[in-house]
């Protein structure tokens, strides 16, 4: 079993091993003819139940085969341009290249003693990255698996900057729109849901600051204490920017910590022509990116950044096998220090592979693109008398729904539209997400593939146009 150690004599082996499960992804990637086979759970289920975990198949090869039966033939791909539902991006090369090579060096970035150069190399990207956001001299950093742990570690640092024991008096103010981990971290931090106070949305999608100011004043009149206000660059359902300089003004009045969750919205801190969007991010106390969604990274690639490296206390432990205390006086730089997590892959290489070979105007130029088709699509859609679209986009996103020339009950449009999606994605031809807008079920692109056009576009509405009326014209029929 030794032979399947990766070590120096079997390096050859991990190079023949390795080209073999690239090659086959590869001649999947050019041969996938949709985004999905519309395989049912059921369907694919007994297959994989029918693997026997005790009885191995001996080498790589056999491996690979089964894999093609129970993954890869029908994996969700999202490289396909008419993969157009959630906010997962194709990734570019380098990244991947960068996957494997961590992968295989396996670095732990919790301590410098198993990362070195790895360690580094996360610390340059977090100082290039709240440069691109203007935090100043003394920010800091870590990356995170994702915006839900970015989004926690934030809130953590604000709950533990209010100085306060009686959790019961903080609240935390965010727009009705806001990712639903900001819930979640304040059940996790022993605040409640109900500790969160939901802002209204104006027609954009975006956070009502008059309502938010109007808020934390009578939060304030009551004695309670504005733990964090929460402004989102890139709402999931809509990509809607909430007006972070008008947030900026108020975090500063009330005392509260500002955090801005651009998780999505990232993408604009290295786009060539949209970068003013994010302005006023620079007054942030904390910002969560997710390099996977608008950097084109494989998952995971995400971090938290806050303007003061030194909040990033209340994250640190120390044990004596790991982070001893005496390695602070020594300046030895454990990234565990700063994280809620201990063990953590090296993804900070992936970014590091990508600007190294693309550059940030390169990147940049790819969230431009997706952003420019989303402002065709909605013209498009905004033309199209069989859909009703909600709002214009400030990144890659459109929300809509079909609207039947001849039905006017809502709940059989609701269920129109919910059909259509469905069939769709069992037809394997397309992918669209789903959501609610005022109670009512609605469709969303989520544009995040260059390779994507109007054409496409224009193609799957028709698609989604033909199962809503199929559906229809079935339960007219039958009624």
């Amino acid at each position: 079993m030794r032979s399947h150690l990766l070590n120096d004599t079997t390096a050859e082996a991990y190079r023949r091993t390795v080209t073999e499960g690239v090659e086959r992804v590869a001649r999947k990637l050019a041969t996938t003819r949709g985004p999905f086979t519309g395989v049912t759970p059921a369907e694919l289920a007994p297959v994989v139940d029918a693997v026997d975990l005790d009885r191995p198949l001996g080498d790589a090869a056999a491996a690979l085969d089964e894999l093609e039966d129970v993954y890869l033939r029908d994996a969700v791909y999202f490289h396909h341009p008419r993969y157009l539902a959630h906010l997962n991006c194709p990734v570019v090369i380098p990244a991947v290249l960068g996957e494997a090579v961590l992968s295989a060096v396996n670095s732990s970035l919790d301590t410098w003693d198993q990362s070195a150069g790895g360690t580094l190399i996360e610390r340059k990207l977090i100082d290039w990255t709240t440069g691109r956001i203007g935090l100043g001299p003394l920010a800091d950093g870590v990356f995170t698996s994702g915006g839900t742990q970015s989004n926690l570690q934030a809130l953590l640092l604000a709950r533990e900057e209010t100085g306060t024991k009686d959790l019961s008096k903080l609240r935390i103010f965010s727009s009705e729109c806001s990712h639903f981990s900001v819930q979640k971290s304040a059940t996790l931090l022993g605040l409640g849901a109900d500790a969160v106070i939901s802002i209204p949305v104006d027609r954009h999608r975006r956070m009502q600051s008059v309502v938010l100011a109007a808020e934390l004043e009578a939060c304030r009149a009551e004695g309670l204490i504005p733990m964090a206000i929460v402004a989102t660059a890139g709402t999931t359902d809509f990509g809607s920017i909430d007006p972070l300089p008008e947030i900026a003004a108020l975090a500063a009045e009330y005392g509260a910590w500002m955090h801005v969750d651009a998780a999505y919205g990232c993408g604009l801190l290295a786009s060539p022509t949209r970068r003013h969007l994010l302005d006023g991010i620079e007054r942030a106390d904390s910002v969560t990116v997710d390099y996977h969604k608008s950097f084109f990274q494989p998952v995971s690639s995400s971090a938290v950044l806050v303007r003061d490296g030194a909040t990033l206390r209340h994250a640190t432990y120390h044990a004596d096998y790991l982070n001893p205390r005496r390695t602070l006086a020594e300046q030895i730089p454990n990234q565990v220090d700063k994280s809620l997590q201990t063990t953590r892959r090296f993804d900070a290489l992936k970014l590091w592979m990508t600007l190294r070979v693309m550059g940030a105007d390169g990147v940049g130029e790819l969230f431009d693109e997706v952003c420019d088709l989303a402002r065709a699509g909605f013209e498009l859609l905004a033309a199209d008398p069989r859909y009703d679209v909600v709002v214009e986009p400030q990144l890659s996103t459109l929300v809509y729904r079909y609207i039947p020339e001849a039905v006017t009950s809502p709940a059989d449009i609701d269920r129109a539209n919910l059909y259509a999606r469905k069939a769709l994605f069992a037809s394997g031809e397309a992918a669209v997400a789903g959501t609610k807008v005022d109670g009512k079920q609605y469709l969303k692109f989520t544009l995040l593939n260059p390779e994507t056009t109007v054409a496409d576009i224009a193609a799957v509405l028709d698609l989604i146009a033909g199962h809503a009326e199929q559906y229809l014209g079935e339960n007219l029929v039958h009624a």
